[in-house]
Order: structure tokens, then sequence, then C-alpha cells
């Protein structure tokens, strides 16, 4: 929602103002099409050129988390502790009763209570993997810790893709406003035997490919490219949270512990109080027994 009401702002104030400066529209809706067919699909292009077509799909996807935000919300975090405590729980009680859960999670009923992690697949994977790796016996939990770390850290890089791709289209766009102007004026030096009443408009609707091309630059792509950089790194958290708890009961700390570790490595905007989850697990385990 705020997505969509900057948008607004930015139309109202770069337009309106223009507009009470005693500016016209005309002459920008007239050049308006053509520019930005010429600005628009060079972008288009070079976005294409630079990424292969799963970067292309990802980025178009991406797009929507300028509007949706992040995937995560309190809610689950709350919910993924809960599900944490109850794997670490039965993990220490009943270690072969924890395998069907790790290898078949879409079977089980300890997943089945949070629908939501469990259609993600990363997530999943990620506790699944862990899990399986403290049931290996590992001597050195660091050793665990720095493969957890090397995984996200490419999964991440992997998620900023898209980011990045629309940073680089938003600093290209000024250039092809440039080139788009530069047409308008090769145009206009071809009509240079024309009275400068007409001159006049076209050589404004030149200038109308530089404003459009820093306005998009400026005012969209690349605050779209940083909103998704933000929602990335906003997500991101819940998969440190996975890794926190369980590196803890990798330390072999009491269940209780691992939690309230996960439970302070949670943003503050994003953490459950004490109270709401110790409310939450004593629910969890009702449910379970």
């Amino acid at each position: 929602m705020i997505g969509i009401l900057g948008i607004v702002v930015i139309f109202i104030m770069v337009f309106g103002g223009y507009i009470l400066a005693g500016g016209k529209l005309g002459i920008i809706l007239k050049s308006l099409p053509f520019e930005m067919m010429m600005i628009g699909g060079a972008a288009a292009g070079a976005f294409m050129i630079s990424n292969d077509m799963a970067g292309v799909k990802h980025t178009l996807k991406d797009i929507g988390k300028v509007f949706k935000g992040p995937k995560w919300k309190p809610e689950d975090y709350r919910d993924l502790l809960c599900l944490l405590f109850a794997l670490i729980r039965l993990a220490r009680q009943n270690p072969v009763a924890i395998e069907q859960h790790i290898e078949g999670p879409e079977n089980s009923d300890i997943f089945s209570r949070y629908p939501k992690i469990l259609a993600d697949k990363e997530a999943v994977s990620l506790i699944c993997d862990t899990i399986r790796s403290a049931s290996m016996n590992y001597d050195d939990p660091h050793q665990v810790e720095e493969v957890l770390e090397k995984r996200m850290e490419a999964n991440m890089h992997h998620a900023m893709h898209s980011s990045h791709a629309l940073q680089t289209v938003a600093d290209g766009l000024p250039a092809l406003g440039i080139v788009a102007a530069v047409l308008g004026v090769i145009k206009t030096m071809g009509s240079i035997d024309q009275p400068p009443e007409v001159l006049g408009k076209m050589i404004g609707g030149a200038l109308v490919g530089t404003f459009l091309g820093v306005f998009l630059a400026y005012g969209l792509v690349g605050p779209f490219a940083a909103k998704v950089k933000t929602v990335v790194e906003e997500d991101g958290h819940f998969y440190q949270l996975i890794r926190e708890v369980l590196v803890a009961n990798l330390h072999n700390h009491v269940a209780a512990i691992c939690i309230e570790v996960g439970r302070q490595n949670t943003p503050s905007h994003m953490r459950p109080g004490y109270s709401e989850l110790e409310e939450a697990l004593k629910a969890a385990k009702q449910d379970a027994a």
C-alpha cells in the first residue's frame, strides 16, 4: 500500500508543481509515447541482454515485493520458534522418531501445523538438513555453522539479483534519456528553416527525453531497486533465525534456551514478546499431546 502511495505522491508533486508553475502538459503528452518507446524500449532491451531468462522472470516477480512488502510477518516468526521447539524437543526425547519428520516434512504432523512455513522449500530444507546434521553426531558444531553461513550467503546473493538488475537499469536510464533528447535535437536541426514557435515546440519535445530518463531512474526504477533490496534483507532474518536456533541446539543447550536465543535474535519489530511466546509454546505442547 505504501508503495502505491509513494508513486502517487511522486506524480502529484512533480507534475503538480510543473502545472502550478505555469507549465503546459500538452507538449509532454504529445512527445511522451515516442520518448517512452525509445527510452523504455532501449532499457528493456538492455535488461534482457544483461540477464538470462531465469533472471528476467525472477526480477519481474520480485517487483511485486515493492507493493506486498516482506513475506514473513511477526506471527510467522512466532510460529517458526514454536516449530523449532517442537522439533528440537522431539529430537532430544526420541532421536528415531524425528527421522520421519525431517525425511518427509510434507507428511509431518508437526510441519503441517504451520502451512506457510511448510510451503517455503528453502526454510524446510534448511531446518531438515541442519537437524539431520545434528543426528550425524558432528564433533564440531562450528563446522555446521560455517556450512549454514555459506549456504545463506549464496541464497542471499541469488535473492539480491533482482535489486542489482533494477539498479543497473536505473543507472542507465538518464543516459538513454540523453540519447532520446539528442535524436530530438537532430530532428529539430533537420527543420531549422521552420519558424521559432515550431522550433521551440520541437526542442521542448526533445527535452522531454532527458526529463523522462532522469524521472524514471530516480523517481521509479531506482526506488523500486532499493525497496526490493530492503524486503529481501528483511526476509533474510527469517532464515538467520533458523540458523541461530539450530546452532544453539548443536551446542546442546536446553530447548528453551535455544528458542530464547532465537527470540533475542529476531528483529525488534518482528520479535514476539516473552509471555506471548510462552503461551504459543504451551498451546503447541497441548496440540502435540
